[in-house]
């Protein structure tokens, strides 16, 4: 069965008549988060917050029967739930250890994924069940499970696909389309020179792209038109960022710092609830090895963040800068 267009996914939620399963698999972070936010529409605004559930693979707690056994949680005063299960590259392409350490079906580690298994087999009516990954191992023994029962959503950006041949000419005319695509959405013209720029900096990332765009429409807000000469001012030729910098001024207690790389992060093209996953997993597997006095209270600091970017309780960018100021403060 060929993968579900994002459009197609989104026509089954309009309609209200969504598949149980999804696997969401790709790199453009974006457009995967867009589809996520589509899929807990399902559950009505005042009700999310009781039945839209986020699960991080990288939680340790986060096993194939937690999350089967999140899926079969009758909805709270809703015809509907939704479950998704995050960072899901931890269960469907874990690092493999040694030849020691396999079974004889190519799994390592030792994961039971039996009960997830039987729930995919027979889904709850009442659940959507979305696993959202960044890659996949298609030899993996509850990759196959998910792969009959679910609906596969590829979202790969510019590239296509994954295992597709790129074509860097073909790759950057679409990055201008969608350049140029994008300005026109913001109200703004740009150049074909200024447009052409842009795509030939970001290559094949998309995230990239959509991060250099956004920047250089706050930029450009009240001129009539984007220039060669605004792109070369705000679009930096430079690719390479710490995924860490922000958890790592965390840990100096550098509230500054933690709050320009939270910047850089979004600005870029980092997801909120993405980067919440992270400052998550930082406070439960790293503050405890180096200060177990401030893990209560770096936990209900981000599990109140997780409720409020669920509800809508505010914006995400100001969300996140109050948690990084309080995960510092503790410092």
């Amino acid at each position: 069965m060929p993968p579900a267009s994002p459009a197609a996914v989104r026509k089954q939620v309009a309609q209200g008549k969504p598949d149980p399963v999804y696997l969401i698999v790709g790199d453009d972070e974006a457009e995967m988060a867009g589809l996520v936010g589509d899929l807990s529409k399902l559950v009505e605004d005042e009700l999310r917050a009781f039945n839209v559930e986020r699960l991080y693979a990288t939680d340790r707690a986060t096993t194939p029967v937690a999350i089967a056994e999140a899926a079969r949680v009758l909805p709270m005063m809703s015809t509907r739930r939704v479950v998704v299960v995050l960072r899901a590259e931890k269960l469907l392409k874990p690092k493999r250890k040694g030849k020691a350490d396999e079974t004889d079906d190519g799994e390592s580690g030792g994961v039971d994924s039996d009960e997830l298994e039987r729930y995919l087999k027979e889904p709850s009516p009442e659940t959507v069940l979305v696993f959202v990954a960044a890659d996949v191992d298609r030899s993996r023994r509850l990759y196959k499970a998910v792969q009959k029962q679910a609906t596969i959503v590829e979202c790969w950006g510019l590239k296509g696909s994954k295992d597709a041949r790129v074509d860097l000419r073909q790759v950057a005319r679409q990055a201008e389309q969608l350049v140029r695509q994008a300005v026109t959405d913001a109200g703004q013209q740009i150049d074909a020179g200024a447009a052409r720029l842009v795509a030939e900096r970001a290559g094949t990332d998309i995230s990239r792209l959509r991060g250099d765009v956004d920047r250089l429409l706050l930029y450009a807000v009240g001129k009539p038109r984007i220039t060669l000469a605004d792109v070369q001012e705000v679009v930096s030729a430079e690719t390479a960022q710490d995924d860490w910098a922000v958890t790592t001024a965390i840990q100096r207690g550098d509230t500054a710092n933690a709050l320009k790389q939270l910047g850089l992060s979004l600005e870029s093209g980092g997801v909120p609830y993405m980067i919440l996953g992270q400052l998550a997993w930082f406070v439960r597997e790293k503050l405890p090895m180096t200060d177990p006095r401030r893990v209560r209270p770096a936990i209900d600091a981000v599990f109140r963040t997780d409720l409020d970017l669920k509800s809508s309780g505010g914006d995400p960018r100001v969300l996140l800068e109050r948690l990084v100021v309080e995960l510092c403060r503790g410092a």
